[in-house]
């Protein structure tokens, strides 16, 4: 049976639903459908899908505060204000604290589960692409910073006691084979300010350092996709030496449909945009072919 590769989708802030995957799975299929030259049944068998949906860590606890601030008086920009009550609480709350971590905890939980699903559904030792958007992008970094410096099943210092004994000892789900990482107006840059020393942080290595033990020749690639538009996406090579070895390619984008992609409304565009999804099924394209020559 052929190899399939392992694919985590990562949704960023505002209100979410569990589908919020289908619209990119569906073009993805489509087009590695195209590039593999097989029918779009026979793509969805070669590729396993799995949203990270964190939302409902957080959109309890949201809903509460943003009533609780209506009630203090009237708001001017409304709209704008509970934009930045889903992007800067849930930034704010997802950080962790020495003596509070148990929102960090939680959504590290889910992308726990998730790989944990993936490596049920395309193998234990399936080649992992993350696709992350906006916050997602944040979270998912730190999820495979964390196994990263861990390493395989070690003792765990940086990963809650609650995720790490969730995490089983097989290469997918410890972070081995983490191949392609795809980031979409991400806001990674503004977060390496929080970093001295190296100057402006240290990102993850794409692919894992312990791929090569299970696909010796198999090539990754970080793809940071931004809209000049949009005011959370950066570039992320210019940052220092370890992100222009890190990332592959600092790719500018016209995000989003004609009434968006000219805005800050472009953060919402990247899901769907043929500009996102043809590189990313190529490259899923060209894996497959090299794990099942």
């Amino acid at each position: 049976m052929p190899q399939k590769i392992a694919v985590a989708i990562v949704h960023g802030v505002g209100k979410q639903e569990p589908d919020f995957a289908e619209g990119m799975i569906e073009k993805l299929i489509a087009r590695f459908a195209k590039e593999t030259g097989q029918t779009n049944t026979q793509a969805g068998d070669a590729l396993a899908f799995q949203p990270v949906y964190w939302a409902p860590a957080l959109q309890k606890r949201q809903e509460v505060l943003w009533e609780r601030l209506r009630k203090g008086g009237p708001l001017d920009f409304v709209s704008l204000r509970r934009f930045m009550v889903d992007f800067a609480a849930d930034a704010i709350a997802y950080q962790p604290l020495p003596e509070e971590r148990s929102i960090y905890d939680d959504i590290h939980f889910i992308f726990a589960e998730a790989l944990h699903k993936l490596a049920g559904d395309a193998g234990e030792k399936a080649p992992l692409c993350v696709i992350a958007h906006s916050l997602g992008t944040i979270v998912a970094s730190n999820y495979l910073y964390d196994l990263e410096k861990e390493g395989a099943k070690s003792k765990p210092d940086l990963i809650g006691k609650s995720v790490w004994n969730h995490i089983e000892d097989i290469p997918l789900e410890c972070g081995d084979t983490f191949t392609h990482f795809y980031t979409m107006g991400s806001p990674i840059a503004l977060w390496s300010l929080r970093y001295k020393n190296p100057d402006f942080g240290r990102p993850i290595n794409v692919p894992s350092p312990r791929l090569k033990k299970h696909y010796p020749g198999l090539a990754g690639e970080w793809v940071n996709f931004y809209d000049e538009d949009d005011v959370i996406g950066y570039p992320l090579r210019t940052l220092n030496e370890l992100y222009k070895k890190a990332v592959t390619t600092d790719k500018p984008i016209n995000a989003g449909s004609w009434l968006s992609s000219w805005s800050p409304l472009s953060h919402n565009g990247y899901w769907t945009d043929k500009d996102v999804i043809n590189p990313i099924a190529s490259s899923l394209a060209n894996t497959w072919k090299a794990v099942n020559s």
